[in-house]
């Protein structure tokens, strides 16, 4: 396989897919009220305690990018392959947390769009982004990846 030039080609950053999604939520909630749990005071604080622990997972991840001086933003070439901290345990913790922080808003603002959306949008995670970044780091570092693929888990394991 020949190294890939430039960067993954995902189709958007993941972060304006994301809000996007929870615009679109916001709008047809406020055109259609569809609430989860009719606003249970547990229910926002579940939805806070999601949306703190995917900033977190995310902000984690970040910090080890950071330190291994890799690129953070996919449109921008991958310099490493980073293992340490939350990647011991998924290979994507920003988009799982993204994932959580948008499912504690969605809870937290207790509506059903978010929760319909997000089938669309983890679709479009997982083949306009995911997919497409776990070839192209396969192209570029070729058995590093793959080994670090079979050892850790695409989202939890």
């Amino acid at each position: 396989m020949t190294e890939p030039t430039g960067n993954s080609g995902v189709i958007a950053p993941p972060p304006l897919l994301y809000l996007v999604a929870l615009i679109i939520t916001f709008v047809l909630h406020w055109w259609w009220t569809a609430p989860i749990l009719g606003h249970a005071t547990w229910a926002v604080s579940f939805g806070i305690v999601l949306g703190v622990l995917g900033l977190a997972l995310g902000l984690w991840g970040r910090s080890k990018m950071i330190a291994a001086g890799t690129n953070i933003n996919p449109l921008k070439p991958t310099t490493s392959i980073v293992t340490g901290g939350p990647f011991s345990f998924t290979r994507n913790p920003l988009y799982v947390g993204m994932m959580l922080l948008y499912l504690g808003l969605t809870i937290g603002f207790d509506t059903w769009w978010g929760i319909a959306l997000l089938v669309p949008l983890a679709v479009i995670m997982h083949v306009g982004v995911i997919r497409r970044e776990e070839r192209y780091l396969e192209g570029k570092f070729g058995d590093d990846y793959r080994q670090y693929k079979s050892a850790v888990a695409r989202y939890v394991g």
